[in-house]
């Protein structure tokens, strides 16, 4: 998803690989025994618009933000601001009382494939503010004894469920492409100050063509939850009213 404005705002130097990872390393209990992990920011986050988003999250997802799809495998996205900086990060802090993405809550943990079998390590990005390399005892430790803490173990959970509910994800965009339900959009705004913005890049579902599947996919639709996957983006789409008003009262408060 781009976005344009009247003065458009410098996009962000992006690396190679996921999306905010700049040095992602897998894990050791002998090489990284003495790292440490300290209380988390979201700076890292403050200048996107869009988050990459899980098909297990769209239910709270879409009562936030616009849930959006782009590129050519349409990976769905949360939409987090009309131009290239996020409304949803202040100093750092995500915004009270509105749901923080999973791909967020991650970082810097991440699952790196190890072979052609599937198989995953853990990993975390080393470049991260939170990594205390040994330095000195900021933090909580990723090892005691050559053993993983809680803090890794709970890492490693929570890097499983998203890579599973990510694959899920892949074979639901799947889907949508196969019945080519996506169509192109773009939408243009102006916020209370008189600026003018325009947003494209992004898929939605098409109602109309999502109203002809035919019955024996609405069915098998019906009986995996994908069904209710459309019905939570289509419903999400709303959300681009509050995030005008959010942008408009930043613009205002600026």
């Amino acid at each position: 998803m781009t976005a344009e404005t009247t003065t458009p705002p410098a996009a962000p130097a992006q690396a190679s690989g996921p999306l905010f990872y700049r040095e992602p390393l897998p894990l050791q209990s002998d090489k990284h025994a003495n790292w440490r992990l300290r209380p988390g920011s979201l700076a890292f986050a403050a200048e996107t618009n869009a988050i990459p988003a899980v098909i297990g999250e769209f239910g709270m997802a879409a009562q936030h933000f616009p849930i959006l799809f782009t590129g050519q495998d349409a990976s769905p996205i949360v939409a987090v601001g009309l131009s290239r900086n996020n409304l949803f990060v202040t100093d750092g802090k995500w915004a009270d009382d509105t749901y923080a993405p999973a791909y967020l809550r991650r970082y810097p943990f991440v699952f790196m494939q190890s072979d052609d079998e599937g198989n995953f390590l853990l990993a975390l990005d080393a470049a991260s503010e939170q990594v205390n390399q040994g330095t000195s005892d900021e933090g909580e430790p990723l090892f005691v004894d050559g053993k993983a803490t809680e803090l890794v173990d709970n890492a490693m959970k929570f890097c499983a469920d998203f890579t599973r509910e990510y694959e899920q994800t892949r074979q639901f965009s799947a889907a949508l492409l196969a019945q080519d339900l996506l169509v192109e959009r773009s939408i243009d705004v102006t916020l209370n100050n008189g600026e003018k913005m325009s947003v494209n890049g992004f898929h939605v579902v098409d109602v109309e063509k999502f109203a002809k599947l035919p019955d024996d996919i609405v069915l098998a639709w019906h009986r995996n939850g994908w069904l209710a996957l459309v019905h939570h983006h289509l419903t999400s789409l709303s959300r681009f009213n509050a995030l005008v008003k959010r942008q408009s009262e930043q613009a205002k408060a600026a």
